[in-house]
């Protein structure tokens, strides 16, 4: 989802399936991953605001959609995934998703990712969605490890709509009443005005929500009939950006990349017992012992005294020792105040840690905290009504 920091001649960008539909709803389009991406429509607080107590339609298109199957009904897919994957792929029951990262040859993170096993009406193949910026790297990666009689399909000809909010549910439900029977990670295939259409209860905010995989050419239809509804706004990348930081959750680009492990980023929930006792997966040797020796630094949150806020690429002091760099951060509209993330050194990771963060020449007081800063508010099985 970040954009290349490639210094040469640069394609122009792409349009998404809905970029009229965007256009005509005054949104501010900006360059993004390889694509023309609406940023912000009335205004990234007030798009935050409305996401965080109604629904937010945000337009995901630009992340890559794989279909993984095999030639013949004996291919084991889920065991060549986890040669690549260090999660329980084996393990996920239809109509159930997992997120989980694919890791380099030394244990660095190429992307993190959702993947779900689609049931018998698909064959009993595996869907995984991928970050926009690396999709094609991804893509080149799969299709270099994985054995040849494991087919992988790009579904270029479909879009990606995430709705996201308290009312989100309600909402959906409007247009396919069936959905309100999933909970959070699960998912299925579902049928609206006649088209076949995957729905997962998932998203990158924090809220309840959903995202929908859908054929292009039924995408403005379907958006149209999502922002009729009272309880939906269409909302720009902006306030996603914000939301999923108030949430805790990285950005692959900023957050992640090779140069860190899961162990460090806080992600080891993504790597089940079974995976780390027998190990097994690409870059397996270094995870594995950092979750045995601990890694040397942490992503962590950091919530900045006053009202100015620390962006990505600001140094983290303790006195006069640089311990650490921001990656994301920015003003958090829920919380009203400036917060941050970033990669310190383990030992001053623990939150309640005092810290100063150096902005144009000057140091800002904070406080390492725990994440996520708001609530998530997911619509979990068998959660206390």
């Amino acid at each position: 989802m970040s954009e290349t920091d490639d210094q040469g001649p640069q394609e122009p960008p792409q349009p998404l399936p809905l970029d009229t539909w965007h256009r005509d709803r005054g949104a501010r389009m900006v360059p993004f991953a390889g694509y023309s991406m609406p940023i912000q429509y009335e205004g990234i607080i007030a798009e935050h605001n409305w996401t965080r107590s109604h629904a937010g339609l945000f337009d995901v298109s630009h992340m890559g959609q794989l279909a993984f199957s095999g030639e013949t009904p004996d291919v084991d897919v889920a065991g060549a995934l986890e040669a690549l994957l260090p999660g329980n792929i084996k393990g996920i029951k239809p109509y159930r998703q997992k997120y989980s990262l694919l890791l380099d040859e030394e244990g660095g993170v190429l992307d993190d990712l959702m993947i779900s096993h689609r049931g018998e009406e698909h064959g009993g193949d595996f869907y995984m969605v991928v970050n926009g910026a690396t999709k094609w790297d991804d893509i080149a990666h799969l299709r270099e490890h994985l054995p040849d009689d494991v087919v992988m399909n790009f579904m270029e000809d479909h879009a990606l709509l995430a709705l996201q909010g308290p009312e989100a549910g309600v909402a959906l439900a409007r247009l396919v009443p069936e959905t309100a029977g999933l909970f959070f990670m699960e998912c299925g295939p579902f049928r609206w005005e006649g088209h076949d259409i995957w729905v997962s209860r998932s998203g990158y905010t924090g809220e309840d929500g959903f995202e929908i995989s859908l054929d292009a050419e039924i995408a403005e239809a379907f958006a149209d009939a999502l922002a009729a509804l009272p309880e939906v706004k269409p909302i720009g990348l902006g306030a996603r950006d914000s939301l999923r930081l108030e949430a805790g959750l990285p950005l692959y680009g900023h957050d992640l990349d090779t140069r860190v492990t899961p162990v460090g980023a806080g992600l080891t929930f993504a790597i089940p017992k079974r995976r780390r006792e027998e190990g097994g997966f690409m870059g397996a040797a270094r995870v594995l012992k950092e979750l045995q020796m601990g890694a040397p630094a942490r992503w962590v949150g950091f919530r900045i005294d006053g009202k100015a806020p620390a962006r990505e690429g600001a140094h983290v002091f303790s006195g006069d020792l640089q311990i650490g760099t921001l990656t994301s951060g920015g003003f958090a509209p829920t919380l009203g105040a400036p917060i941050a993330a970033g990669w310190i050194a383990t030992n001053f990771a623990e939150p309640g840690t005092a810290v100063e963060i150096e902005v144009r020449g000057r140091r800002l007081p904070a406080t390492v905290s725990a994440m996520p800063f708001v609530p998530h508010n997911y619509h979990r099985r068998g959660a206390a009504k």
